[in-house]
């Protein structure tokens, strides 16, 4: 199936149940309310969609930029309410992406700043185009990133090299975004788009139960204690023994042919 759907400042396309959602707010993908909202319902709708989507990319559709953070401009006259405000859909994004069922991959090219960054942060792994610079710079205006940057930076890179990051505010290569651990695979700008599909194709043909069962046990389970952790994987585990799917790779795997999942 090949659908695609445009709303004002958001592309998604969909095929062979891979679903992009570029950013589209042309001249550098700046976020301002419209736009986080239109991310906001298009995660919640990809989310949400039934087999049609097995994976989710983010990505960019302006070749220059991926983002460029915050239209200040947003900014100019809001007060602590409207920043509240701000947060809260903001943090939906980030409670979509986390609490994906299907695997959220990244594919980051040009200059990619602020907030657009930030929810890459909260994908399962992200690519980088071997041209793109990366950075947090919200200290320079006497702020911090408020997409769950703090809490997910911690998490990937560790407190000093995350403090630095955040302190320093400045843009970084594809390459030292790699060593610091920002991102996971860095590729041929041109070879982006095509190495991204590859691997989400690899994964749409994988059972979808199991997908969404390690992305649980990884993100829920990684932010608790260890015995909470075990928990939820023990309830995963039982859950993922009474699906068709978990009897079909069995009984695949003892008849030595490939298992047919549902």
């Amino acid at each position: 199936m090949d659908v695609t759907t445009d709303p004002q400042y958001v592309r998604t396309t969909v095929t062979d149940r891979v679903a992009w959602l570029e950013f589209d707010r042309g001249p550098v993908n700046a976020f301002e309310w419209v736009m986080i909202a239109q991310v906001r319902d298009a995660l919640a709708a990809l989310t949400a969609a039934d087999d049609d989507v097995r994976v989710i990319v983010l990505a960019s559709a302006l070749p220059r930029y991926f983002s460029a953070g915050a239209d200040l401009e947003a900014f100019r006259t809001i007060d602590e309410a409207g920043m509240d405000a701000w947060c809260e859909v903001v943090h939906a994004i980030v409670g979509l992406l986390r609490r994906s069922p299907k695997p959220v991959l990244a594919a980051i090219n040009g200059v990619a700043v602020g907030g657009g960054l930030e929810m890459t942060l909260h994908c399962d792994l992200r690519f980088a185009a071997a041209d793109a610079r990366l950075g947090q710079p919200e200290i320079g205006i006497n702020f911090i990133p408020p997409v769950g940057a703090t809490q997910a930076l911690v998490r990937l890179i560790g407190r000093p090299a995350a403090l630095r990051y955040l302190y320093d505010g400045t843009l970084v290569s594809a390459e030292r975004a790699l060593a610091l651990g920002l991102v996971d695979e860095v590729v041929p700008a041109d070879a982006l788009r095509d190495t991204v599909q590859a691997y989400a194709l690899a994964l749409a043909a994988k059972p979808p139960e199991a997908l969404a069962g390690i992305r649980r046990t990884i993100v829920e389970g990684g932010s608790v204690s260890f015995a909470e952790g075990l928990a939820v994987e023990r309830e995963v585990a039982v859950g993922l023994a009474g699906t068709r799917n978990f009897r079909e790779g069995v009984a695949a795997f003892l008849e030595k042919r490939p298992p047919e999942w549902t």
